[in-house]
């Protein structure tokens, strides 16, 4: 499994970059450590991999535009292709482990556009009523598909035969969900527009957050007004424009103080957040530490990694 505590995305989006994924299989298994993360969190991203998850510890709360749900260990659940989400931390610095199966749909699909991938793959990855479907132990159904996805887990790639098996179990616990979800498949929702604006906007932060950046340079990368822009962001990502903004500068500056060598007055300047007090300040309001706090604290961590 590939352990993970902090999320890449590709040049020009927020669409998270799949590590370990490869054209003849494209499919990751990924123990993420979210009480390493950078906040604690992880923000906001989409991919087009379907992300299948088990909380194996800690508490975690999931963030979609029209939902926010609590798992607790033993818990999971399916998150759909291209939606927005986060994640967060609920326990603080808990241990907080989350075993995923992140995988492109074509795996048990098969042929695009052929029976199976129109059947039983696209109703699911068209239905915009379906962000996340979450599952719980105490829920009969709900506990033999979290039984199936824990078991994937175990799987050992050095067996023969592994990509087959695995591929045959991801099949099966995709039909259960298809089964359990069809009344809401049944629930025709129209096409949100407002999707593609929230995410033409976060590209531009992506491009151009070391930059000023106003509220009308973000309308206009999505070609609405300012005051649609403030509608938009509250709708899906539950905050304005500005925070999300510095938000976002701040996640980058932890990757910087995380990767590299330069000073904390050249990373405040280059994530567009000023001087090194200023720089300081808002980055302890966001992690509790200061940048060279930070820095030392990663560094230790990743030294006892090795």
């Amino acid at each position: 499994m590939i352990k993970t505590h902090h999320i890449e995305f590709y040049m020009g989006s927020q669409e998270e970059k799949m590590e370990g994924f490869i054209e003849d299989f494209p499919y990751a298994p990924l123990y993420v450590e979210l009480d390493k993360y950078a906040g604690r969190f992880v923000p906001w991203h989409w991919h087009k991999a379907v992300e299948l998850f088990y909380m194996e510890s800690g508490q975690l709360e999931y963030y979609t535009p029209k939902h926010k749900i609590i798992f607790p260990e033993g818990s999971g659940g399916l998150v759909n292709s291209n939606v927005l989400h986060a994640t967060k931390n609920r326990k603080g610095r808990e241990k907080n482990i989350q075993l995923i199966h992140m995988f492109d749909l074509s795996l048990i699909a098969g042929v695009k556009g052929g029976r199976i991938d129109q059947k039983y793959i696209q109703p699911v990855c068209q239905a915009s009523q379906i962000e996340i479907v979450p599952l719980f132990e105490d829920h009969p159904k709900e506990a033999e598909i979290l039984r199936r996805i824990r078991q994937t887990f175990d799987l050992s790639e050095d067996e023969t035969g592994y990509e087959i098996k695995l591929r045959e179990e991801l099949s099966k616990i995709w039909m259960s969900l298809f089964e359990y979800i069809m009344p809401q498949l049944e629930q025709k929702e129209q096409y949100d527009k407002d999707n593609d604006e929230i995410k033409a906007m976060m590209i531009y932060v992506h491009e151009h957050y070391g930059e000023k950046i106003r509220v009308r340079d973000l309308a206009e990368a999505a070609c609405i007004s300012e005051r649609e822009c403030f509608r938009v962001f509250q709708k899906y990502l539950h905050m304005t424009p500005y925070s999300y903004v510095e938000s976002y500068r701040i996640q980058e500056a932890c990757r910087m103080l995380e990767e590299g060598r330069d000073s904390v007055t050249y990373i405040g300047q280059a994530c567009g957040l000023g001087s090194s007090s200023h720089f300081g300040k808002i980055f302890r309001e966001y992690t509790k530490d200061t940048p060279t706090q930070y820095r030392k604290k990663w560094q230790d961590s990743d030294r006892k990694r090795r």
